[in-house]
């Protein structure tokens, strides 16, 4: 019940209960308003104020239209961009990958290869040792056959200087210019 009383008075309160008297009268507060925001409108015609205001709103919408324009061509542009990029990015990662391959296989041959050449290098290695053994051996068993057979020529020259007489020497140096001379003739 007090809100319909506050809603009364409210309305009783409004600018149009303000006017007293007849409406097109200069006393009355709502003809002179009415009158002064006609006039105003006039005044807004004369000048062309809603046209000059259209026409700043068609500007402004064929502005703004143009911009969105401009940026559907620059994303129609990124987009173009962007797939050119991607499309250069997956060459460039096959090629990467092709490189990896490549690499790959070249060190598993370089590793085969070097493989082989250290088992070349081993081998040669046991077979200059060997010839080097072979060698030490051969000349040893040279140094022994040479120190024997010293060994038994003094021995024989001792046994036979005490049993041979300077007759039998002379015999023996005969026999032995005589084989000499059948053997170069």
């Amino acid at each position: 019940m007090r809100k319909i009383a506050i809603l009364a008075a409210l309305t009783a309160a409004s600018p149009a209960f303000a006017a007293s008297g007849p409406f097109f009268s200069l006393g009355n507060t709502d003809f002179i308003v009415t009158l002064g925001f006609l006039l105003f409108v006039a005044v807004l015609f004369y000048f062309k104020v809603p046209s000059m205001l259209g026409g700043m709103l068609d500007k402004r919408a064929d502005g703004i239209r143009s911009e969105l324009d401009e940026a559907r061509a620059l994303r129609e542009e990124a987009q173009t961009i962007l797939a050119s990029y991607e499309r250069k990015q997956k060459e460039v990662q096959e090629q990467a990958d092709r490189i990896i391959v490549h690499a790959r296989q070249e060190a598993e041959l370089a590793a085969e290869q070097a493989k082989a050449d250290l088992q070349k290098s081993i081998e040669r290695r046991l077979q200059a040792a060997g010839d080097q053994i072979a060698s030490a051996e051969a000349n040893a068993v040279k140094e022994v056959r040479n120190t024997a057979v010293k060994v038994a020529v003094s021995a024989a020259r001792g046994v036979i200087a005490k049993q041979m007489t300077a007759t039998e020497g002379n015999k023996l140096i005969d026999a032995a210019i005589a084989e000499v001379g059948d053997k170069l003739h």
